[in-house]
């Protein structure tokens, strides 16, 4: 019997602290069991950790591991890497088996493995050392407490063992000095139309599928219309979209889809997808064509076989006039 082992991240997810006022409370990633988040500082708490660096340079802070259980934990503590999923473009990190090559390379725990007692915190240094040779702009990553424990779950099923290993990450943004260049592409535009065969009958529907690739190395948070305009420039949509991610991490790329209801049944046009990031903008488009195909098939089919009947009529009469002659 074979064992898989999935690793489980949670993250911080609270908003960044306000300008004004007092410093909030820092939020802790936690899943219930134990908690990860940045050590208070001489500035105030903090949900995350906001580093700047030249190249060259090493850093020092402080994280702190929280066991919200009755019993001891022992956590694996290691720096992760940074990236935004395929699947909806939601923050993630590479597991500890990951290769790491930005800021989960350079984050060095001043301990890879901490036991903390039944409800209590511990706190462990860690040093953070930038490259000389670091490209300039943003290394996202994270510091991250794996549970030792191996969880049993065949799924129900029985028939795969699977060893599930848990983790909580407090995520590091790091800006390294140099030059910041922001860059933005909307890519590969497609579309995927559901019409029915007869106007009609039913209301049609169509996916917007695009991809949306960071081209910069600073972090971006992207905002995505949608426009078609049809035949004389008809605007048939206009609106922005939504579920697209708040960060688009440095040269990241996802895909995505928005769903347009109702669409045309019988229209040529154009749709436009625009995304902008501060100061960039960046568009895509794609053409479609709406025909209902059946009636048109049936015109055409139609149309042939008259086309055919006329022509044989007409074979007919010549061969008739001709016999009259010859005769």
């Amino acid at each position: 019997m074979r064992t898989l082992y999935v690793l489980l991240l949670s993250f911080l997810l609270s908003a960044a602290p306000v300008l004004l006022g007092p410093p909030p409370r820092a939020a802790a990633a936690e899943n219930g069991e134990w908690a990860v988040y940045p050590a208070a500082s001489t500035l105030g708490s903090r949900p995350y950790f906001y580093l700047s660096a030249d190249p060259g340079a090493t850093l020092t802070d402080r994280v702190t591991v929280t066991n919200k259980t009755a019993g001891p934990l022992t956590f694996l503590l290691y720096g992760a890497d940074a990236y935004n999923t395929e699947r909806d473009g939601g923050f993630a990190v590479r597991t500890r088996q990951e290769r790491q090559t930005g800021a989960g390379a350079w984050i060095r725990p001043a301990r890879d493995r901490v036991t903390v007692p039944a409800r209590s915190a511990v706190t462990v240094p860690y040093t953070l050392t930038v490259p000389a040779d670091a490209e300039p702009g943003d290394h996202p990553g994270a510091v991250v407490a794996l549970d030792e424990r191996i969880a049993d779950d065949d799924g129900g099923g029985g028939a795969v063992a699977l060893g599930v290993r848990r983790a909580v990450a407090a995520r590091v943004y790091l800006r390294v000095g140099g030059p910041t260049v922001p860059g933005l592409a909307v890519e590969d535009v497609t579309l995927d139309q559901d019409r029915p065969l007869v106007p009609g009958t039913r209301a049609g529907s169509a996916v917007v599928s695009y991809t949306l690739h960071n081209l910069g190395n600073v972090t971006l948070h992207p905002k995505v219309s949608l426009k078609a305009r049809g035949l004389l420039g008809r605007t048939l949509l206009s609106r922005d979209l939504d579920r697209v991610p708040a960060e688009l991490l440095p040269r990241q790329k996802i895909r995505l889809t928005a769903r347009w209801t109702d669409p045309p049944q019988f229209d040529r046009g154009e749709l436009t997808l625009t995304a902008t990031a501060g100061n960039v903008r960046a568009s895509g488009r794609v053409s479609f064509l709406a025909v209902p195909w059946l009636p048109l098939a049936l015109l055409v089919t139609g149309a042939a076989a008259a086309a055919g009947a006329l022509r044989i009529r007409r074979r007919r009469r010549r061969r008739a006039a001709g016999k009259a002659l010859s005769t």
